[in-house]
Parts: C-alpha cells; structure tokens; sequence
C-alpha cells in the first residue's frame, strides 16, 4: 500500500459502533432547517409561518450556482422563519423551523420518493436531478456535488475516487453505510461516473475495515470500471490531496490547486449513497447517517436522521451521561466544539462526540520541536503560521500559506506545548477574511 507524507496514527476508537447496524432515528417533533449547509450561497426560504408542508418539499431556494436547495424533511407546519446557531460556523443564519404533524401519516411532496427507470437518463439529466436534490459533499465539506460533476471543458476526468476511509476517530456511519447499502453505493457511484462520462473508479477503504472492503468489493462484481483498494490506516488518509496521492500518485497542484485539476473528481461513500437516492428514487436529501459516540453517552450507536433534526434529542435518546464536559460535531480533529446543544443536525454532520474529559488545556510557547512540520500533510510549518496569528501579522501568516492549510488538526496533536494551533489558523483566516472585505 502506497501511503503519503506526514499524517498521524490516532487511536481510532471506534470499536463501541464498529459492529452496530444503522438504524432509523424516530421522527424528531421539530425540525431546524438552516438554510446555510453547504459552501456557497446560503438559499433563500421560499415558505412563511403557518404555511403547511410536505416532506421532500422545497423550502429554501438556491441563490446562485455554488449553492443548493433545502427541503422538508418532514411532514408539518412552518412554526417559524428566523435565525438560528449554525453549528459550523457559530454564528447565526437563516433556518426554517418545522414542527411535525403527528397526526397524520408522512407524505412526500409531488414527484419525490418515486422508484424511476435510469437507464436511459443523459449526464446532464442526472447532474440536474442531483442538484434539485440537494445532494451536497456528505464527508463533511458540503460543496455542492452538481458543481463537482460539471468541470470545465479544458479539464476532463478520468478518474472518480470514492472516499470510504473514514479516518478520523470514533465515527463509523460511512463503514455502516458500506456494509449495509454497499448496493446503493455502487449504483450512486456508476451515475457520478456517467455524469462525468468517465470510465475508471477507484474506491478507498482503510486497513481496518475489512468487512467493507469486502462488502464493496462483492458489490462491484464483474464492473472492470471500478476497482477497490485498500488504504493505509493513517489521519488524514481520506482527505482530497492524501487520497489521490495515495490511489494515483497524482500531486494536486500547490496554491489552491483542486482535484479535477489532475484529472481526479472524489466523492464520498454517503455522497454516492445521497446520489443514488436522488436519481433512482427521486427523493431529495432529507436524511443523513451519523455516529452517536463517545464516551459521554451510555447507549453509541449508528442512525439514519433526518436534516434538522435537534442534537440534544439525539443525546438524550442516546443516554447523555451528566459528566459529559464536551460536546464535538464531527470527529475530534477536525470536529467543532460545540457550546450547546441546542442547534440541529446539517448535512456535513457525520457524528456526534460527547466526551468525558474536556481536552481543553493550558497552553505554552512553541519549543521549536519541529514535531507539526513533520506530522503536517500538506508540507506547510504550522509553528510559523500559529505564531504569526498570535502576533497578529496577517501579512506573515500568509507568507507562511496560511490558506493552504486544510485544518486536519495532526499539527495539534503532535505538539508538545499542547498549542491550539488549529484555532490559531481558523482565527488567523477569519481575520484575513475580514481584512479582505473591508478593503
């Protein structure tokens, strides 16, 4: 197995939902639909308070090409439209508030959750019914998926990379999903690639998993277009740049540089699973699986949850224990910290993480170990780059290619002095960000 430069080996804990089968979370009673869940725009609600509505239904229009549509993931009325916490960003965005009609049984909006022939569907046709859909990147980026599949003509794909590695600790949702609906995922993966009119897939999985290694590879049978391939166990093996090196020993270029630029588009599993759905059955995204994990929760597990979906919900069927200090959406390297529990599933949330310790600690000056340059898999000098936002020099942050950094958080990990250097580089971004608008 070929591998890449840098990257960690974390204990990946996540033996508790390893072997727990995906099961269907219940109906919430309400829903919090951000209109902010993907890169991009932020889509535009197009429902009012009062008004009732069908799931599947599209309430929040896209504004612009890097956006995406929302719908109802449940069958109710609008209790509200207003702002609410976004659980990426911290800030407040506009969402829609649904609650659930008990009443009555669910119903899909007009020509949704219906069984379609595909055969005969045109790569346009199918990026078109991906886009009405919502379908956004469900390892956690959310960009668009319909823009991923439109490259620009001087830039054609030859290769789709489908991302089962799943690294980062405690989460297991993506290994489910390829054990349990390896099916689907092959029939999602064949549509992204007939999308792109491209003839060759490789698909990535860890070391450590195995059975869906297996799962998948029964799955492609006598397919010669795809191919699975077993990846080395090693954080951040399921990012972009780390996978295409590994599975190609293509180098995406430096400076902002993207996949498609080597001739590479990656998706991941739940991504082609999302797909699947939207163009085989025509039902938009209005669901996501997710890991419930940590050691914060007394009953882990792996489900299939609705978009908008309340977290504190989910903790509270899972058995929140009263000495849970934090609470990540995501993995604990590149997962957010959250500071309540009162904000909704979106659709980059693969995992909830409630945690017993609280990793927060008193941090010192940098010793100049050199332990992040070597750990970080991207090349750049993290020590630097956190240094430069501490003293506030935005100029020598970015001289340090300070946007270059992915936020995979191996730098943080490895550092002796426990810097918060990922935070640094966050802040460090916002404020050239901020910078950037003012002038």
């Amino acid at each position: 197995m070929r591998s890449f430069k840098g990257g960690v080996h974390p204990d990946d804990r996540k033996q508790r939902t390893a072997g727990l089968a995906l099961v269907e979370a219940p109906l919430p009673a309400r829903v919090i639909l951000l209109m902010s869940q993907h890169i991009g725009a932020p889509a535009r609600p197009v429902v009012a308070q009062g008004e009732r509505v069908l799931t599947g239904q599209l309430i929040g229009e896209p504004q612009g090409y890097i956006s995406a549509p929302v719908h109802s993931s449940v069958t109710g009325v609008v209790a509200a439209v207003e702002t609410w916490t976004s659980p990426v960003s911290g800030t407040r965005v506009p969402a829609v508030i649904i609650e659930r009609d008990a009443s009555v049984r669910e119903r899909w909006a007009e020509g949704t959750d219906l069984p379609q022939p595909d055969d005969a569907l045109a790569p346009e046709q199918i990026r078109d019914l991906i886009q009405a859909a919502g379908v956004v990147g469900m390892g956690g980026a959310t960009f668009p998926t319909h823009v991923k599949l439109a490259p620009p003509a001087d830039q054609p794909i030859d290769t789709v990379i489908l991302n089962g590695a799943e690294c980062e600790p405690y989460l297991t949702c993506d290994h489910r999903l390829m054990l349990e609906r390896s099916a689907d995922i092959l029939q999602g993966l064949r549509f992204l690639l007939r999308a792109l009119n491209c003839e060759r897939a490789l698909i990535g999985i860890e070391s450590n998993k195995p059975d869906a290694f297996e799962a998948m590879s029964r799955a492609v049978g006598p397919d010669r277009r795809i191919r699975v391939e077993r990846l080395p166990a090693k954080y951040p093996q399921g990012g972009e740049h780390q996978l295409i090196k590994t599975l190609t020993g293509r180098e995406v270029p430096w400076r902002g540089g993207l996949p498609m630029a080597v001739g590479v588009v990656v998706q991941n599993v739940a991504t082609a699973f999302a797909a699947y759905e939207a163009v085989a059955l025509r039902r938009p995204l209005i669901r996501r699986a997710l890991t419930v994990t940590g050691e914060g929760v007394e009953r882990p597990g792996n489900y299939l949850v609705r978009i908008g979906a309340p977290i504190a919900e989910l903790l509270a069927s899972a058995g929140l224990r009263p000495d849970a200090k934090k609470l990540i959406c995501g993995g604990p390297l590149m997962g957010i910290a959250q500071r309540s529990a009162d904000i909704p599933v979106t659709k980059g949330t693969g995992g909830l993480l409630a945690l017993t310790e609280d990793f927060s600690a008193e941090f010192g000056p940098c010793i100049r170990c050199g332990r992040c340059v070597n750990a970080c898999p991207y090349g750049l000098t993290p020590a630097e780059i956190s240094r430069a936002v501490e003293r506030v020099n935005l100029d020598a942050a970015s001289d340090w290619n300070i946007q270059e950094c992915k936020e995979c958080g191996c730098c943080a990990y490895v550092c002796p002095a426990k810097r918060p250097i990922v935070h640094q580089v966050k802040f460090g971004k916002a404020q050239e960000k901020s910078a950037g608008a003012k002038a």
